[in-house]
Order: structure tokens, then sequence, then C-alpha cells
């Protein structure tokens, strides 16, 4: 395997959790305490690509002078990229959604393809699913995909799917419509004024625990952390939230699944007592640390599970996870009118049901974007918030019995 091809791979691992149990992995040093801060839509066939020698990795930066962008400044240090240009999109002249996705390239078909069938069961619904057309595109692809979208004049394109596929959009400096991108950067580079982001990120869900836990009267927290990019990513936004709301920083353990350091572990707890604990880890990981924990409030995120066996998800009782609506309360009213599909991951299912909420933001733009958004969606409550970003907030469950159910649901 290429070494772009790996980093991709793990790119949308981490951001689309589509492979989430194999991110995960043990340290071999004991834990220790250190501080941390329907109708078929009509699909368009991309444009003909250049030869391979003259395509552009996704993960280099763009050609100097693409057609439609400024050059690059002298004295740009190298690996910076300028401010996109403020440009806005012209005005739309058709009512079409665009839905622009790596249907053609393999490693991420299946993600795509989940996300492709809830995005058209969601306007079909709506009966808008004339208004819907599919971009399909490979590994090099996007750019011209989303030339695509412009040059039909859609009125917003959704994607990319990609976390590097949207870096690549980013730093391209092409004109676009407006987009809603399915992800989101995990840097500080510049997005362009006409991209909105709705990610499925761990993110939302460490801010939600934070605050979750703040309300439950924790004084003190500590995170048992994995060493895989998804996990990081968790206990970072639940201890910057935490942080935010006025708590101490928290404690973090490194994970490891040596007896000595589990034991350590529950000495510790033991000894100084947390209101809360974080686990950063995912299902497998936590059943196993769950126990050394004893009685403490333990919170995780269901983004970074993978369906536990019953045996495991016994180990699990008593975590509060927080899970999107449409694993977590499937028979919901404002669910029932999608069908349900039959998925080998849950990780797959949660991209089907981010496909069912990106139709109904998207409907949202119509002259633009909204100035204002909320709905009650399959990946939980979505609004708009700061910084071009659809934020969502899942729903809190518990595992009583080795079943993940609400958690203000009856014992």
């Amino acid at each position: 395997m290429s070494r772009p091809l790996a980093r991709r791979i793990l790119g949308v691992a981490a951001a689309l959790l589509f492979a989430a149990g194999a991110l995960s992995c043990a340290s071999t040093r004991p834990a220790t305490r250190v501080r941390t801060a329907p109708p078929a839509p009509i699909v368009v066939a991309p444009m003909e690509m250049p030869p391979p020698e003259a395509q552009t990795s996704p993960l280099a930066p763009p050609p100097l002078t693409p057609e439609g962008a400024e050059a690059v400044p002298e004295g740009t240090p190298p690996g910076e990229m300028p401010v996109p240009s403020e440009q806005l999109p012209a005005p739309p002249t058709s009512d079409l959604i665009a839905l622009v996705l790596p249907l053609d390239e393999p490693a991420f078909e299946r993600a795509a393809s989940a996300v492709r069938d809830g995005f058209l069961e969601a306007a079909g619904a709506a009966g808008k699913s004339g208004n819907v057309i599919v971009i399909p595109h490979d590994r090099n692809g996007v750019v011209a995909a989303f030339d695509i979208a412009r040059a039909k004049g859609v009125r917003v394109a959704v994607g990319p799917l990609v976390r590097d596929d949207l870096r690549t959009l980013a730093q391209n400096q092409a004109a676009l419509p407006w987009t809603l991108a399915l992800n989101q950067l995990d840097d500080a580079t510049p997005l362009p004024p006409a991209i909105y982001t709705f990610p499925l990120s761990v993110e939302s869900d460490g801010r939600m625990l934070a605050d979750r836990a703040h309300a439950a009267g924790a004084a003190s927290i500590d995170v048992v952390e994995g060493d895989s990019p998804l996990m990081k990513r968790l206990a970072t936004s639940f201890a910057s939230e935490w942080l935010r709301d006025g708590g101490r920083p928290p404690a973090a353990f490194r994970f490891d699944t040596s007896p000595e350091a589990l034991t350590s572990l529950r000495r510790s707890l033991v000894g100084h007592a947390p209101g809360a604990v974080l686990l950063a880890l995912n299902g497998d990981h936590a059943a196993l640390v769950k126990p050394f924990v004893g009685d403490v409030l333990s919170y995780a995120s269901g983004l970074v599970f993978e369906r536990p066996s019953p045996a495991i998800a016994r180990d699990l009782d008593g975590v509060r996870v927080v899970e999107i609506p449409w694993l977590l309360t499937p028979d919901a009213p404002e669910l029932a009118r999608y069908p349900r599909h039959e998925f080998d991951s849950d990780a797959l299912a949660r991209l089907y049901a981010l496909g069912l909420d990106a139709f109904r933001v998207a409907a949202a733009f119509v002259d633009g974007p909204p100035q204002q958004f909320a709905l009650d969606g399959a990946t939980g409550r979505v609004h708009l918030g700061p910084n071009h970003e659809f934020q969502r907030e899942g729903r809190l469950g518990v595992y009583r019995d080795g079943v993940l159910v609400p958690l203000d649901s009856t014992p």
C-alpha cells in the first residue's frame, strides 16, 4: 500500500469513524497520571481527468497557478497556503442539489454509499428526488467534481466526505458553489467562505459529555485515553470544554492492558476519588477498564464503539454513552418516515444517518445558507453554530443489563 493511500485511510477512519475499532491500540507503559489540557437520482459522470502523471495527489499542495486561482505570493513558506479569497458563490441557476462523494475510490466506496443511500432516502421522503444529482469522484477527482457542480449552477453542493479531499478543495482556491462539507479540518487551514461544515465527529461528543459531567455535579475528572488519533481528539475536545466551563485540569491515564497498569489505575482512582471518568476508548477496551473504575460515574462516545458482544456489553453496565438517535432510539416518531437497512457495522449505520440529516440541512440552502437552523435529526439535535459549522449533539444513553438504552428511560 502506498504511503498517501495509507494516510488517507487513517484520515477517513478518524474523521468518519469507518474503522474506529481498528484504530485503537494499547501502550506498553504503566498507567501514569499526567495533566492534559427511492427514485434513482441523476448520476453525473466525472470530467475526463488528465493522465496520472499530471494529477496532483490530494495530500500535496495544488499547482501554483490553477485556472481561476491566484498564484501563491512570493515568500510563502513551504506547506503554507494563502488565506482563501473572500469571493462568495454566484447566484444559482438551478434548483439542483449536488451530492459529491468518493464513490469511485475503493477505499471509501462503502462509506460513501452509506451516505448516498441516506441522502437519497431523505430526498425521496421529501418528494425532492428529482432535485438531486450525484457526482462521483475518485482519489484525485474532487476538484473536477466540484467544477461540474458549479457549472450546473447548483444551489448547494454536499461534500467532500473525506478530510484530505476537503483540504484539497480549500487549498485549490477555485470558485465554488455554496458547499456543505461532511467533514472538518483538524488544523488551522482556513476554509473558503463558500464552505459550511456538517461533520459527524467525536469533538461534538466530547463537548456534550463535559457539559453533562458538569451538570451531574462532578468536581473533578479523570481521562483514560487510548493512543489512536480518534481517542486523542475525543479526550482533547472533552478537556477543552471542561476547562471552558470552569473545571479543574483533568488528569489523564494512558491506556494499558497489562495487569500492573490496570491495578495502578484502580489504586489511583480509589486514592483520590474523581467525580467522573471519561473512557476515551473503544468498546472492548472500555469494557476491560470499567471493572477497575468501579462505581465512579463513567462516560464514553458511541462514535468510537463498534457493536460489542453480549458478554462485553454487560461489562459496560453503568457507562453513559452519547450515541446518535438513529441507533439509540430507533422507534422515535421523527425517524419513522425513513426506511431502515441492515448494515454490517454501526459505523456504516451512522453514515447512513448522516446522509439523512445532510439532505435536510442542504434543503435549507435556498438563496444561500440559512441564517438560523435547528433540526431534531437522525444524528442528533443539529443547529447552525459559529464558524460556518452545523453542530450536532447526540443523545445520552446508559448500558443496563448489556443493552444501551436512553438515560431517561425507566430502569
